[in-house]
């Protein structure tokens, strides 16, 4: 005898008849479902990044520390998110995201009560392995409940409500962390338990069970080669700035290189692949790859280190720090439609390599406010990061749009996840790389002087007033270095872009002999 949930994916019923396993009434709650588990990873992502400074002062967390706290989670979030997006293949999308959602509020938990910075690293980890079969099971889940003529609307609602949360999460984070003080940073991560039980609530009461698509196998081998070439490469080069992890930085960066062409042979030998390496072969999709790559890494170095100078170095409360991300999400979403419809008609080419200048003349700005010590937050810094904003949003659809056209249908759902998983790569490398670049500046800066704060880190009250400005004129040069460097790489991505992407070399549509008359 068939139970409910049988019946609705039943081939004869309406749901199966319109290419969906969901009737049309049941379609709501996966669609509200799928809007709350992503603001757990988007509400998570930003407002760490604002309290940082809060966490490490309550915890008492070094740099390299701080560092780990991030990428512990983007580590296995970057390593295990092609692997994620299978499992929902392999064993029907609700089962895997309801799995991954689970893991995710129970990782939360446990980082919400960590006692110390290593076991709260130990939880982002398996909070980033929950997010690796979430994030993808979102928006697969909607495409696979609504039919196609609907699933365009269905998914411009999620993608609104997740410009939305990611906007007002840090502001709203900014003002708690402002008003309540240090310590309520664990409310950051206690937030994610009441949205993922209502999300779970309604895939399993309300939402009936999809079946699987694909057996094909796992690649967990590939995924764990993945993780540790990754994660020794990110040790390697946050221990350049950690106190006696030099002399293990450069073998950790070897062994991690040694890894990836491990990893890549491995890859190439297995008969279900985590990546296909055969798409790297064509040249728009390869070069689209590396100047995401680029573009990520600068915009994930600045949006960690950048609250971190604010706040600890400029002593800016987190209510004010809070509103840096609401021009980068605010442009993306008000203007990624319109700028998709202008690379659908000119190609991808200039959207791209022209937003990645705008990206890059907003980095260089704060490298120069940085560099002569103007320390102007709404008329210096605020509206360079909405420049920032305009330039991404330049980019953002385009972006795709190259990754997805440069591949043949049957491979564009491989080709956005690699292409999503190369962008929270560059993200990792940036924050272990770029932190060592930042704390050898400052400690050149400040001559290593006894009493002297480490970078990023909250001075004490009592901080002599010679050691708070050389504090302060360390921390803007250590920022420089930063920002300078990822204002550089914007450019090599927008170099990038022209000469792999395919498209015009101008805005204007093309002329015709006949349009000029």
């Amino acid at each position: 005898m068939s139970s409910a949930n049988e019946t609705t994916v039943d081939s004869h019923s309406p749901a199966r008849v319109n290419g969906t396993f969901c009737p049309q009434t049941q379609r709501k709650f996966v669609l509200v479902a799928a809007i709350l588990a992503s603001a757990l990873g988007f509400i998570d992502g930003s407002i760490l990044a604002i309290a940082m400074p809060a966490l490490r002062a309550d915890l008492g967390a070094s740099l390299a520390e701080a560092q780990w706290i991030s990428n512990a989670y983007a580590l296995t979030l970057s390593a295990l998110i092609l692997a994620g997006g299978a499992a929902g293949d392999r064993f029907g999308l609700r089962r895997a995201f309801v799995t991954g959602i689970a893991l995710f509020i129970a990782a939360s938990l446990a980082c919400a009560v960590a006692p110390d910075p290593a076991i709260l690293i130990a939880f982002r980890a398996i909070q980033g392995i929950g997010a690796a079969i979430m994030v993808p099971g979102s928006l697969a889940i909607i495409a696979k409940a609504y039919p196609k003529k609907e699933r365009g609307r269905a998914i411009g609602i999620w993608a609104a409500a997740s410009a939305l949360t990611t906007a007002l999460g840090p502001v709203l984070g900014g003002f708690v962390l402002t008003t309540f003080g240090n310590g309520v940073w664990r409310a950051i991560f206690a937030i994610n338990l009441p949205l993922g039980l209502i999300s779970i609530y309604l895939l399993l009461a309300k939402v009936p069970a999809d079946r699987p698509t694909e057996k094909r196998s796992l690649d967990l081998g590939g995924a764990a080669l993945a993780t540790l070439a990754f994660g020794l490469l990110a040790y390697g080069l946050t221990a350049m700035n950690a106190e006696g992890g030099g002399m293990l930085s450069t073998p950790a960066i070897i062994a991690g290189v040694v890894l990836l062409f491990v990893f890549i042979a491995y890859e190439r030998w297995q008969r279900d692949p985590m990546i296909d390496l055969g798409l790297f072969r064509i040249r728009a999709f390869a070069g689209a790859n590396l100047a995401t790559f680029f573009l990520y890494f600068a915009l994930s170095a600045n949006l960690f280190y950048l609250p971190m100078l604010l706040i600890s170095g400029w002593r800016l409360s987190e209510a004010e720090v809070g509103f840096i991300f609401l021009p980068l999400s605010a442009s993306i979403a008000l203007l990624s439609g319109p700028v998709g419809q202008w690379s659908d008609r000119i190609g991808p080419r200039f959207p791209i390599a022209s937003g990645s200048m705008v990206v890059a003349i907003a980095f260089a700005g704060l490298a120069m406010l940085t560099h002569f010590g103007i320390h102007n937050f709404w008329t210096g810094t605020f509206p360079l990061m909405a420049l920032m904003g305009l330039g991404m949003a330049q980019i953002v659809s385009p972006l795709s749009t190259a990754v997805m056209t440069s591949v043949e249908d049957k491979d564009t759902g491989a080709a956005s996840g690699i292409n999503n998983a190369v962008s929270r790569v560059g993200g990792l490398i940036a924050v272990a790389a770029m932190g060592s670049l930042a704390a050898w500046v400052y400690a050149r800066t400040t001559g290593s002087a006894p009493g002297m704060p480490g970078f990023g880190e909250t001075p004490a009250s009592g901080l002599a007033a010679n050691l708070d400005a050389a504090r302060v004129a360390a921390s803007d040069s250590a920022f420089t270095a930063v920002a300078a460097v990822t204002a550089l790489l914007c450019v090599l991505s927008s170099l990038i872009a022209w000469f792999t992407v395919p498209g015009q070399a101008s805005p204007w549509p093309q002329q015709t002999d006949e349009s000029r008359g």
